[in-house]
C-alpha cells in the first residue's frame, strides 16, 4: 500500500525520541554549539515539551515521555533553559497561549518564551482589588480607528517584571458588566511607552516583587488573547496552571524545606530535644506525602487542563513552608534569629530555601499570599473540590461600575 506523506505521523515512543535526540546532537554538538542556538534547534526538532503540537516545540507525544529526552540531552551535558528564571513564561503564559491563542499568536510567542530569550511575568493583582482579583480596576478601552486597546492602571506583586519582555495582563473593559464578566486578557509588551516598574522591598529585604504602572500603554488588538470580554475565563487556565507550578513542584526526596530542616538535625546533635524530634518526625511524612502527590498532581499538566486539586497542593506547600522554616528557627534557637543581610537584590528568580534559616522563615510567610491567598484557596477548595455550596455573593450580578470601592 502506497503511504499518504498528507496524512498525520504517529507520535514517537521513547526509542523514537532517542534516535530524534541523537540527530540534534550530532547536528548540534553541545561542546562547541552555543547556548541560545542549541535551544533553538531543541524547540525546532520539537524536543522541548514533547507533549506540544508539532511547529510549537513538540511532536504530540505524552507528556511522561519528556523525562527520556531531558536524561539523554542532560547526560550528552547539552544546556537547559533555565526554568526556573522563565517559570511564569514556561508554567502560566505558555499553556494559556497554547489553548487560547491563534495560530499566529503561538508561533510568534512560544520559542522565545521556551528558548528564554524573552521573559514574561503576569500583570494580574492589584492594589485596590486585593484578593478579589475579578474586582480589578485597570481599564483596556479599545481606540476607534486603529482598534487599538490604551490601558490605564496599576498592578501589584508581580514577579520578575524588572527584567520581563512580556506580560501577560487581565483589564477591565466592560464597566456596565458585572465584576467577573467584562474583562479582557491581553498580551502586553514590556518595554512599550507608559509602563513603569518600581521595586517592593520584602520583608527578607529583597525585592523580587514589583509595582507596575501603566500609563496609556497602547496595546494592539493583535495581542489580545481569547474573546473580548473573556478574560475572566482565559485567566482560569493561567490561574490553575499557577497554583499547580507553585503547589507541585518537583523535589527530590528530604528536598526543599524539609530537606534544609532535616540536616541541621543531623550535623547539630547538640540542639535536639524529644518535642522537637517528633515534630520534625510529623512534617517529614507530610512533606513526603506532598511530594508524592506533586508528582501525580503535575501529570494534569500533559492535557494544559489542571484541575483544581491543584489549590490543594498550594496551600498545603504553604502551611508546610511555614512550620518547617518555624521548626528550623526554633531547632536554632538564638543562632536562628541572626539573619542580618538586609541587602537589597532584585533576584531574578524565588528561591524558597536560599540563604539561611532566617531567610526560609521570613520568605515562608509569602507563601499563603503568592499565587492566590489561603483564604480564597480554601474558598476554592469548598466550592469546586467538594461541591460545598457557595458563599452568598451580593454583587454576582451588579455592574462593576455600581459596586463599593
Amino acid at each position: 500500500m502506497q503511504r499518504n506523506a498528507a496524512a498525520p505521523q504517529p507520535a514517537p515512543d521513547a526509542d523514537g525520541l532517542r534516535r530524534r535526540v541523537r540527530d540534534l546532537l550530532d547536528a548540534h554538538d553541545p561542546a562547541t554549539t552555543p547556548r541560545e542556538e542549541f535551544l533553538r534547534a531543541r524547540f525546532d526538532a520539537g524536543l522541548a515539551w514533547v507533549h506540544f503540537p508539532e511547529g510549537l516545540g513538540g511532536l504530540g507525544a505524552p507528556r511522561s515521555l519528556q523525562r527520556v529526552v531531558d536524561t539523554e540531552l542532560e547526560a550528552a551535558g547539552a544546556p537547559d533553559n533555565d526554568p526556573r528564571r522563565i517559570g511564569i513564561g514556561l508554567g502560566m503564559a505558555a499553556p494559556t497561549i497554547l489553548r487560547y491563542g491563534t495560530e499566529e499568536q503561538k508561533k510568534r510567542f512560544l520559542r522565545p518564551l521556551w528558548t528564554g530569550e524573552e521573559v514574561w511575568c503576569q500583570l494580574f493583582s492589584e492594589p485596590g482589588a486585593g484578593s478579589d482579583l475579578a474586582a480589578l480596576a485597570t481599564r483596556a478601552v479599545r481606540e476607534d480607528g486603529t482598534g487599538d486597546w490604551v490601558v490605564d492602571g496599576q498592578k501589584v506583586w508581580t514577579s520578575s517584571a524588572h527584567v520581563a519582555r512580556w506580560a501577560i495582563l487581565i483589564a477591565r473593559t466592560d464597566p456596565d458588566q458585572p465584576k467577573h464578566r467584562g474583562i479582557t486578557y491581553f498580551l502586553c509588551d514590556m518595554t512599550d511607552p507608559g509602563v513603569e516598574v518600581r521595586p517592593l522591598r520584602q520583608i527578607t529585604g529583597e525585592a523580587e516583587f514589583n509595582e507596575v504602572f501603566l500609563t496609556g500603554v497602547r496595546i494592539p488588538d493583535s495581542h489580545r488573547l481569547g474573546e473580548i470580554g473573556d478574560g475572566w475565563k482565559v485567566a482560569q487556565t493561567t490561574l490553575n496552571n499557577e497554583r499547580v507550578a507553585i503547589g507541585g513542584g518537583r523535589v527530590p526526596r528530604e528536598g526543599g524545606m524539609i530537606g534544609k530542616a532535616a540536616a541541621t538535625w543531623r550535623e547539630r546533635p547538640e540542639l535536639r530535644t524529644h518535642d522537637l524530634h517528633q515534630r520534625l518526625l510529623g512534617l517529614w511524612v507530610e512533606a513526603e506525602a506532598a511530594r508524592l502527590a506533586a508528582i501525580r498532581l503535575g501529570q494534569q499538566l500533559a492535557t494544559g487542563q489542571p484541575g483544581p486539586e491543584g489549590v490543594a497542593m498550594k496551600l498545603g506547600f504553604a502551611r508546610l513552608a511555614q512550620e518547617i522554616s518555624g521548626l528550623e528557627v526554633e531547632l536554632l534557637a538564638d543562632e536562628g534569629l541572626t539573619y542580618q543581610d538586609w541587602t537589597m537584590v532584585r533576584p531574578q528568580h524565588v528561591d524558597f530555601t536560599g540563604r539561611d534559616a532566617g531567610y526560609r522563615y521570613l520568605r515562608a510567610k509569602g507563601n499563603s499570599i503568592e499565587g492566590g491567598t489561603s483564604e480564597v484557596l480554601l474558598n476554592i477548595v469548598a466550592e469546586r473540590v467538594l461541591g460545598l455550596p457557595g458563599e452568598p455573593r451580593t454583587d454576582k450580578d451588579v455592574p462593576w461600575k455600581e459596586l463599593a470601592r
